[in-house]
Parts: structure tokens; sequence; C-alpha cells
């Protein structure tokens, strides 16, 4: 059942009893869009009972869970203040410069790795060369775990306050898997298995099954929500991190950053389609059931922005993203605030 978000009524932009959950896609480091986010609708009063996430969306959603309130946020910026690259900022927005420096922030990234959440291993690449060992990734992301001990009371996370449900896929047999705080403790080894982006990071066994990030099956984890028919009304607010609409490539790069949305995106796409078409049903048979409506806020990458761009920890690049997602969530608190009473049982918004 959904955990129903606490009683804001002097400050929440709508007042009818509902419940509201959260789901926060993956994407590295465009994650910072959902720091952003969580920061408006916080101070739009929206505070969600339920958090789903994948990959970066399950670290976003282990730091607001596991944290008071009023420390959710300075949370939050704190490990993107340690996962950003600190170099200069971008001094121009000229599209060639800024594509070089958001480009030159990605090699970093990949030559150097970020300290709070991954670091090269070995042989890691040179496991291609004939006379070395075989190796399964590129980096070694256990850092994260020393970062999530540090930034997330997971005895918090675990009481309920809110729920969280963290998406994984079994690499051995393709499978979804969800850990889920209403059936069990979550540790941060589940955390660490839903970030495990193969090749990049290494698969994570959690009780006897290899686990990998699910970005590639199902990178916005819509399903958990509608397992069971929600019992009462659902405001549901997804945060995607790849768009499926974009102007027409004109280079190579762009082409290979069509690729890489298209692959993130389209998954959350088809679930959408699904529910539609599941909620057309339910409207004919019972018009009056507990109604959904489904927010879709989507980070829409600038044309600097190139085809690494989930590595670009550029100071420039996290600020925009986190600004993106604070403008972004403001616009739908208060589409949800002017919103008239749900006439149908599924009503869709993409921002």
């Amino acid at each position: 059942m959904i955990t129903s978000s606490p009683d804001r009524s002097a400050a929440s932009p709508d007042p009818r009893p509902h419940d509201t959950a959260l789901v926060l896609a993956g994407g590295n480091a465009l994650g910072a869009y959902h720091a952003g986010g969580y920061e408006a609708l916080q101070a739009s009063g929206i505070e969600p009972g339920w958090i789903v996430g994948a990959s970066i969306g399950a670290v976003t959603a282990a730091i607001i869970a596991g944290n008071a309130p009023e420390h959710r946020v300075e949370r939050l910026r704190q490990f993107w203040d340690e996962a950003t690259q600190h170099t200069a900022p971008s001094a121009t927005e000229m599209l060639k410069p800024r594509q070089v420096y958001n480009g030159l922030h990605a090699l970093l990234t990949l030559a150097w790795g970020r300290p709070n959440i991954f670091r090269h291993r070995l042989p890691g690449l040179w496991s291609a060369l004939p006379w070395m060992p075989n190796d399964v990734a590129l980096f070694d992301h256990s850092p994260l775990l020393d970062t999530l001990a540090r930034l997330v009371d997971f005895e918090r996370l675990n009481r309920g306050d809110i729920r969280v449900t963290i998406g994984c896929v079994d690499v051995t047999t393709g499978e979804e898997v969800y850990f889920d705080t209403a059936h069990q403790i979550v540790r941060p080894e589940h955390v660490l298995a839903s970030t495990a982006i193969i090749p990049a990071f290494a698969p994570v066994e959690v009780e006897g099954r290899l686990l990998c990030d699910a970005g590639y099956t199902n990178n916005l984890p819509l399903d958990p929500l509608f397992t069971a028919e929600p019992p009462r009304d659902l405001v549901c607010i997804a945060l995607d991190l790849f768009g499926l609409e974009a102007p027409r490539p004109a280079s190579l790069d762009a082409v290979l950053e069509r690729a890489n949305d298209l692959i993130f995106a389209s998954a959350g796409r088809r679930a959408i389609a699904g529910l539609e078409r599941e909620y057309a049903l339910r409207q004919q048979i019972d018009p009056h059931g507990p109604a959904v409506t489904l927010l879709h806020l989507v980070h829409r990458a600038e044309a600097d922005q190139l085809a690494a761009k989930s590595f670009d920890f550029s100071p420039s690049s996290i600020r925009d993203r986190w600004q993106a997602g604070g403008r972004d969530a403001s616009r739908g608190a208060d589409w949800l605030a002017a919103r008239a009473e749900p006439r149908r049982r599924f009503t869709y918004t993409k921002l």
C-alpha cells in the first residue's frame, strides 16, 4: 500500500486527498536534474509518500528518504558538490566552445573517475589485451558505498516514513528485481546494484543474484506503482533524464546522443502507453474508481550537451541540470495546483 503523504495542507498547492509518488530515472551525471526537481517540489509543499528509483534515481531516493526533511536538499547539494569536477565554470555560452568544454570534462571523468562515486579498476579496459586477465567492467564504483554511508541514514530510510523501491536487473535471467522497504530491509548494496550500468560498472551480487542497473530495460521504473491498483487517487511525478524528442541530428555525435536517448527513454514510453490502455479499460468497468494523474517531467538536454553527457560532471553542466529540474518541477507544481478535478481514471501530462 502506498504510504500517504504527510498532511501539508497549509503549504500544499493541491489540498485534495491523494497519495503522492515520485519516480526517478537513471542517468549518472544527469541526475542533478532530480536534485533540483526535488528542491522545487519540497518548496511547493509536495512531499512523496513513495519513491521509486533506478541508478542515480535510486541514489537520490536514498538520500531523500534517509534524511530528515530539513536536511534533504542539503545532503543532495553535498552529494553533487562532491561529484562535480571543480574546474573553472564555462566562460561562454557559445555553442562550439561549450561543447568542447563539456567534452573535455567527460574525458576527465573517464580518465580519473569521480572520487565519491567511482574510480578505475584493474585490469578494466586493459583486459581487452590478449595477455591480460579477463575483467567485466571499466570502473570500480565501490566508493559510492562510502558516500551512501556518510549521506544516508539507512535506519531512517527503512523506518517507512517514505516508502522506497530500488530497481535492478538480474544479469543472468534478465528479470527485473525490486527491493522495497515495504517488504524488506534496503541496504547500501541494493543501491549500489541499481547503479551498476554494465560494462562501465561491475554487476553486484546481492542475496545470491548478480544484479545490475535497470537502465537498458526499464530506466523509468513506473511498474512497481501499478503492480496492484492504487487503493485511492494517486499523483505520480516522474522525473525522466532522457527524452524521446529532439531536433534532427546534424553530426555524428548528435546521432550517438540520439541513439543513447532512444535506448534509455523507450521503455518509459511503452510503460505509459500500457497504463493508458489499462486505465481505458478500468474507465469502462468502474468509472468512479481511484484516479491516477501522471506528471512526466523530462530533462531536455541543451545543444551543447554531447553523447557523453552522462559522464559530464563539469560545474556548468551540473548547475544547468539542477536549475532545469527546479524550473520544470515548479511548472509541474503550478500545473498540479491549477488542474481540475479528475474526470477520467488516468490523466497524463508531459512538461
